[in-house]
């Protein structure tokens, strides 16, 4: 993770289509650590091979959070047919055999996935005084001006691109 900010207000370009997908767990008995820790801790190496191989496999970027009983990504990517290739490449199916063997229907721990096809205009972002984050470590990050100042003039086709800093 960078320390680097961006001062002042700074927005991303959005001349592409892009997926948004969610994925998360949820512990459902919190005792039941032998299911729900394997669970847990399948996710990292998935994440390293992403990260170690985003223009192969179309992944942009992600930000994670953590509460009490579920955690969830959010995961940036070029399109559905990169995101469903991952979904089909060897380290995720050994993943999802296994939860499938191990949990299958027990209610100790839930899984969930939610993905968004997101057209090229019709998402927006706004950024002060922040480091890239979000959209912004997924996307190039542009300086907000006059004709971007408001989301309404961010949401459209027609905002004009230009060059990332």
């Amino acid at each position: 993770m960078t320390d680097k900010k961006f001062a002042g207000r700074y927005t991303t370009d959005n001349q592409d289509d892009l997926v948004v997908f969610l994925i998360g767990m949820r512990v459902n008995k919190r005792l039941a650590l032998h299911k729900w820790l394997p669970v847990f801790f399948a996710m990292p190496g998935m994440i390293r091979e992403l990260y170690m191989n985003k223009d192969e496999l179309g992944f942009l970027s992600m930000e994670s959070y953590f509460g009490l009983r579920t955690t969830v990504m959010i995961q940036y990517w070029r399109s559905t047919e990169d995101l469903l290739a991952y979904a089909r490449s060897e380290k995720h199916m050994a993943a999802w055999k296994n939860f499938n063997q191990k949990i299958g229907s027990n209610p100790s721990v839930g899984i969930y996935h939610e993905t968004y096809k997101v057209k090229a205009g019709d998402y927006e972002s706004i950024y002060g005084n922040m480091p890239p984050y979000g959209l912004g470590k997924a996307l190039n990050v542009i300086p907000v001006e006059a004709h971007r100042a408001s989301a309404k003039q961010r949401l459209g086709k027609n905002a004009a691109k230009t060059t990332s800093i």
